[in-house]
């Protein structure tokens, strides 16, 4: 972005400019970012909210859904009038009234072989908040292909965890890298496995952070871990891994 900000789009975002990490050369790139977020869930719901207040200028959200009660609890946005709506409709207007500065695209679909490359390609940063490994699996093959940035979410019970990948640097070991064995949906399943409401929130938006630190290029990476986080402990750990041999990522 080469014009000036104006006083209204500086004093919204007044806030975070005044960090130094930030300013308005990083509030810029801020505002020219353009991410996608696969899930309108308890994932994409915080991360899709404070990434249009950070400013960022464009947001896509795929997600084929419509709002039950049993969201409600965990998917922030939503609340007992939006039942029965496609997630990605009700989150794109009450989106526009947090920022109308923020273009929001809604793909309603599902995310599979056919579509993913039209998808993706227009998007410089991809979060994953979807609730199985087909999908987690299919957008880290995608973001490998096309060389993006994935930032993948996760949770279950009181735990949550987060993968970075910054799959511009040829030496990224990838999702695949870290699950060994083919891990089942079950332990995904909310409706199954249970989720305590706030374990959402605090994993979707550790995604936002790690969104626009990426964008900025400041602060520490999880660049071959994965953070863990357990709130009914109430504790954060980094677990490190390698690239594995034979991987996608290593052809």
């Amino acid at each position: 972005m080469k014009k000036k900000l104006n006083n209204k789009t500086l004093e919204r975002y007044s806030r975070q400019i005044v960090l130094k990490d930030i300013g308005i050369s990083g509030q810029k790139r801020i505002i020219d970012s353009k991410i996608l977020i696969i899930g309108a869930g308890g994932l994409g719901c915080p991360a899709s909210d404070y990434l249009s207040r950070a400013g960022v200028g464009c947001i896509g959200i795929a997600d084929f859904d419509k709002v039950e009660i049993s969201n409600i609890h965990r998917q922030s946005i939503f609340n007992t009038k939006d039942i029965g709506k496609y997630k990605v409709d009700v989150i794109k207007r009450k989106i526009k009234l947090v920022n109308p500065l923020t273009k929001i695209k809604i793909f309603k679909k599902k995310i599979e072989e056919k579509n993913i490359k039209k998808i993706i390609k227009n998007f410089d940063i991809i979060i994953d908040g979807s609730d199985n490994f087909k999908t987690k699996f299919l957008l880290n093959k995608y973001s490998i292909k096309y060389n993006k940035i994935l930032v993948v979410g996760a949770i279950s019970k009181f735990d949550g965890h987060v993968f970075t990948f910054n799959f511009k640097k040829k030496n990224e070991p990838c999702l695949k890298c870290f699950y060994q064995n083919n891990p089942t949906d079950e332990i995904l399943n909310c409706e199954q496995e249970g989720i305590l409401g706030p374990v959402a929130a605090v994993i979707g938006n550790i995604q936002a952070n790690e969104v626009l630190k990426k964008i900025l290029n400041i602060g520490n990476n999880l660049s071959g871990s994965i953070l863990i986080v357990n709130l009914l402990k109430l504790s954060f750990r980094k677990a490190f891994f390698k690239k594995k041999k034979n991987c996608i990522c290593t052809r």
